[in-house]
């Protein structure tokens, strides 16, 4: 706003105007102490919409939030061990079975014949988040595989290069072909 000499309030609008696909936003409004309040509820499962994306690709997009390269880690490292919110087998149904029941989609977050090979191998003692908002594309430490649809996407901590996801359509869906 100063720099532009205008009201923050028309900086943002003058901005929406002039590059609305390259605007991102960070919102820091929840304290440490109540994500941990909300991660206890029993009702409380975990999820990310953020897509997969290479460190590279990442850097040259920019906009990338941290939860693109920890979300996951985050709970595994920081609520599981360190803040002991949740138990292990705890945390992984509430980021496997529960979200998959919850909205509907088959075939995902279990282990069992003719079911979708999502497979994450860690180290729960290794696993932890790096990326912050001033560099969100530092992988998690940690994962040694990572199995998505029964290929690997993360060897022996390297990603393979490897993009084996689909779209998942959920029940609200209006269409033909699988979830």
């Amino acid at each position: 706003a100063n720099h532009h000499g205008t009201s923050p309030e028309n900086a943002v609008m003058d901005l929406l105007r002039d590059t609305p696909h390259e605007i991102f936003a960070l919102y820091f409004d929840m304290e440490p102490q109540n994500v941990c309040l909300v991660a206890e509820q029993p009702w409380v499962s975990f999820c990310s919409d953020a897509e997969s994306l290479s460190t590279e690709a990442a850097r040259a997009r920019g906009g990338i939030h941290p939860r693109a390269f920890g979300a996951f880690a985050k709970v595994l490292g920081g609520l599981v061990r360190d803040e002991r919110i949740l138990s292990l087998p705890e945390a992984i149904r509430r980021m496997t079975s529960m979200p998959a029941d919850s909205l509907g989609i088959s075939r995902r977050g279990r282990l069992r014949p003719g079911h979708y090979a999502d497979i994450a191998v860690f180290s729960p003692d290794g696993v932890a988040a790096h990326a912050t908002p001033d560099q969100p594309e530092i992988y998690a430490s940690g994962m040694r595989h990572v199995l998505v649809n029964g290929i690997a996407v993360v060897l022996d901590g390297e990603h393979t290069g490897a993009i084996p996801g689909r779209f998942i359509r959920g029940p609200g869906w209006r269409g033909s072909g699988d979830p």
